[in-house]
């Protein structure tokens, strides 16, 4: 019962940070605003509905969740990883235009 509970809560609230996440991705005005919503939101979002599956039924399968952690371990490494790298792309994409609206 008190398993059950915890993994609906961890459900609910994977689901309310994804949807947060999105919502943000969408509303938000500029580029670097919304790079938050799906690294930051999204991540735990996902993170929470893993960590469910890890505590449902992924500790009593023969590798102990091994499969639910890997997926954990390469989401947490990649998804910062990724938002770094797409502001830096896009801060020098802004300097570039900077420095050709200055040449004109």
């Amino acid at each position: 019962m008190l398993m059950e509970i915890l993994v609906s809560l961890l459900i609910l609230v994977g689901g309310a940070f994804a949807l947060l996440g999105s919502v943000g991705l969408a509303r938000l005005p500029d580029f670097f605003m919304r790079l938050h919503g799906p690294t930051k939101a999204t991540t735990l979002g996902v993170g929470s509905v893993v960590l469910a599956a890890l505590v449902h039924g992924g500790l009593g399968e023969e590798g102990g969740g091994l499969r639910e952690l890997a997926i954990t371990l390469f989401l947490f490494i990649t998804a910062p990883v990724t938002a770094h790298l797409l502001s830096k792309a896009a801060l020098a994409e802004r300097r570039r235009q900077e420095r050709t609206q200055k040449q004109s």
